[in-house]
């Protein structure tokens, strides 16, 4: 028998990864069961977040995520739209993140998940109090009021071991073990689609795509496809590609030209290697719960769809980094149940609004246009609608997850919600912004627990005695005057996580003990 572990997660991928760092760097002891020894060599998962690269901060290899797979001088991480071909003569910018990064404390990046993972590894091999068991997988789970047992078998081999720990965290995909066994039910958006996973390698390819400079994939609506993308990734610059596009039914590696569907795509004949062939359905899915009991569930394991707009492996992240905390809280005795029961509060809705308001939203809206508009049947109002949806079509200003309405979350109103508008102040249940386009030093103050960012000395007594009563740990660093105007907020209690649990300007010492109260889930959200 293994352990006892404080935390047994199935599934050690990058979502499986960094919920063990964010346990492990908290004292907690983890055990990781992981049934591939070595990261997949499939590309996905590629467009990684400012907000993401704020988690590798938090786990202390930021720098590490930043030179894995440096993008070469030229290259560019942005995005683009095009209409019909992938060289057509309409096209927009699209999905730019750099457009909202003076709103984060770190920089978006691009590389292919095997590298991420390959981060990931090293840094949990850091830790102490991370065990991580790969070429393993589990088998059967029993779960009791107590604690949980996991049996694993050893992948390929006849070994099998068991583990006990206090709880389970499922980060195993979206056939998840753990959900299926604890019992939890999810809900399906099926599209009815087979989708093709190509990997190819063309040099051609990146010559014909110098005219668009500075991007990393390109989404092209061809009116064949009901909206649906066919859509292109970079890998390694100059060289592999990957490529996402409907299929029919029943398609085969075996029956099908995909040779003639990448050359339909671009818009003409170019030399490619074929590398990987693969199919997906086209479905959202979404857990209806992701607790039950001791089990959790984080990643495709509570939520999966297509991969439009680099939504999945970045939500992972901020799961694990939402359970992280609230695991690490109740296992160290001053976190509660109620605390627990607010990850599935807060991450479950924002998956919900993410896939209902971006991921299939941008199907449906693709779709509309193209059934209604066409450069044969009108040249002047084809172009007339397609500037207007250039000139809306970022995709990242108003996709803003905020945990407005959480049960732990005072001040605030509301839902959960992926939707919401970026701003520097400082708002309760939204992500802490640095103070103004300039005010990154703040990260340097933030703890590891709950951070008072307050200047007046006696408001931030009244919330260290609170804390130092309810056994929360909280830190109180000295502030700069300046950051409170663009966060128009004398007063800012901020997360493990980095969310604003409460803001405002003055606070009395019941005021400031029922803030804290709320926040760990012993007190009514006011």
């Amino acid at each position: 028998m293994s352990g006892p572990y404080d935390v047994v997660i199935n599934g050690g991928g990058p979502v499986g990864l960094g919920l063990a760092i964010e346990l492990g760097q908290r004292g907690i002891r983890v055990c990781v069961v992981e049934r591939y020894p070595e990261p997949q060599p499939i590309p996905k998962g590629q467009n990684l977040t400012q907000r993401t690269s704020e988690h590798f901060r938090a786990w202390g290899c930021e720098a590490e995520l930043h030179s894995a797979h440096p993008i070469p001088k030229g290259g560019g991480i942005g995005g683009m739209t095009a209409y019909g071909t992938l060289l057509s003569d309409y096209t927009y910018d699209w999905l730019n993140r750099s457009n909202v990064k003076d709103y984060y404390f770190a920089p978006n990046a691009r590389l292919p998940q095997y590298a991420t993972e390959r981060v990931l590894r090293a840094r949990v091999a850091e830790i102490p109090e991370i065990t991580v068991l790969y070429g393993w997988s589990g088998e059967a789970l029993e779960m009791t009021d107590e604690g949980v047992r996991l049996t694993i078998a050893e992948r390929n081999g006849d070994g099998r071991q068991v583990i006990d720990a206090s709880y389970i965290v499922g980060c195993d995909g979206s056939r998840s073990f753990v959900r299926e066994h604890a019992g939890i039910s999810e809900t399906l958006s099926d599209h009815n689609r087979l989708m093709a996973l190509l990997v190819f390698r063309s040099e051609e390819l990146h010559e014909l795509l110098t005219r668009y400079p500075g991007k990393a994939f390109y989404n092209v609506l061809h009116p064949d496809y009901e909206g649906y993308w066919l859509f292109f990734g970079r890998v390694d610059h100059g060289l592999s590609w990957f490529f996402h596009a409907p299929v029919p039914i029943g398609t085969t590696t075996d029956n099908f030209d995909f040779r003639g569907l990448l050359r339909k795509a671009v818009g003409q004949e170019f030399a490619l290697d074929l590398d990987y062939i693969g199919f997906w359905d086209l479905r959202v899915s979404l857990a209806d719960s992701y607790r039950a009991g001791r089990a959790f569930i984080a990643g495709d394991a509570a939520h999966s769809h297509p991969p439009y707009g680099g939504y999945g492996i970045n939500t992972g992240f901020e799961d694990a980094r939402n359970l992280g905390w609230k695991l690490a809280a109740t296992i160290k005795g001053w976190g509660t149940d109620a605390l627990l029961d607010s990850y599935s509060a807060e991450r479950q809705p924002v998956f919900a609004s993410t896939a209902r308001d971006f991921i299939e939203n941008f199907i449906h809206e693709d779709r509309e246009f193209l059934n209604n508009h066409s450069p044969d049947q009108g040249k002047d109002a084809f172009e007339t609608a397609w500037k207007a949806r250039a000139e809306g079509a970022s995709g990242v200003e108003d996709f803003e997850p905020n945990y407005e309405g959480s049960p732990i979350v005072s001040g605030s109103g509301g839902t959960p919600s992926a939707k919401g508008s970026h701003s520097f102040v400082a708002r309760a249940g939204h992500h802490l912004p640095p103070a103004g386009p300039e005010g990154r030093d703040v990260a340097d103050v933030l703890g590891p627990d709950f951070t008072l960012l307050c200047a007046d000395p006696s408001t931030a007594a009244a919330f260290v005695d609170a804390a130092e009563a309810l056994n929360i740990p909280l830190t109180a660093p000295a502030c700069l005057a300046a950051w409170f105007t663009p966060w128009d907020r004398r007063v800012v209690l901020v997360r493990p996580d980095g969310f604003v649990a409460w803001s405002g300007d003055t606070c009395t010492p019941d005021a400031a003990k029922a803030i804290l109260s709320t926040a760990i889930g012993t007190g009514a959200a006011t």
